[in-house]
């Protein structure tokens, strides 16, 4: 599908890896752990496989408590000698992960050009309102919307939907962008444009058809909205 920038009148991102960097918790658990890469790589692909889960066999809790077991889960397969408070202090790595360069100067493009933008994240609101503050990007945005409201996680159709809802806006004017393969395909699935932010060059994953749009920045999106 081709993207269509007239029909565009609300903008929502993902948070992490999108807005902010979450390859910054490797450093974090460097502090801790000899060899970080294989725990990380591990931990984040638990947490988004239990988010996955949870949907399916009504096991939601919030997200931050999800991040935390699945970060357990990580530092016990690898056996790495570190306690609950030390894990703890890992995780809280997640309130202040570094800000991509584009984020603010392309968010604020965006919103000068009209447009009401959103987050929409798996993350809980607590984890929502440090990552806004510590990206500063709290003035450019109309408000950010969790998965805990409805206690559904991303893809799932329900959560854009409700997104929808909350910024008044129809489903099929919003675009969403995301680092995320599997939530640009969940946006689109429920009826949004979905653009794909590859700020790393990556393929594209063969499933489900293709992003609306691929962008490298913030900034590329601006330009095809003509602002």
């Amino acid at each position: 599908m081709t993207f269509d920038s007239d029909r565009v009148t609300t903008i929502t991102f993902d948070s992490y890896s999108t807005l902010v960097d979450v390859e910054a918790a490797i450093r974090a658990l460097a502090d801790h752990v000899d060899d970080p890469g294989p725990v990380s790589t591990l931990w984040r692909l638990r947490s988004l496989e239990y988010t996955l889960v949870a949907n399916h066999v009504d096991a939601y809790q919030p997200f931050y408590e999800m991040n935390r077991d699945a970060l357990q889960y990580a530092l016990d397969v690898f056996d790495a000698d570190v306690t609950e408070d030390e894990r703890d202090e890992i995780l809280a790595v997640y309130h202040e992960l570094d800000v991509f360069d584009d984020v603010r100067d392309g968010i604020e493009r965006l919103r000068d050009g009209g447009y009401d933008c959103y987050v929409v994240s798996n993350g809980d609101p607590d984890m929502l309102s440090s990552m806004v503050a510590h990206a500063d990007v709290d003035d450019l945005l109309e408000d950010t919307i969790s998965a805990d409201e409805i206690e559904t996680y991303k893809p799932a159709a329900d959560l854009y939907r409700h997104a929808a809802g909350r910024t008044g806006t129809p489903i099929d004017e919003i675009v969403h962008v995301t680092a995320g393969w599997y939530d640009v395909m969940g946006a689109k699935h429920a009826g949004m444009q979905g653009a794909w932010v590859d700020r790393k060059g990556r393929p594209w994953e063969p499933i489900a058809g293709d992003p609306d749009l691929t962008i490298g920045s913030f900034h590329e999106l601006a330009d095809e909205l003509g602002v």
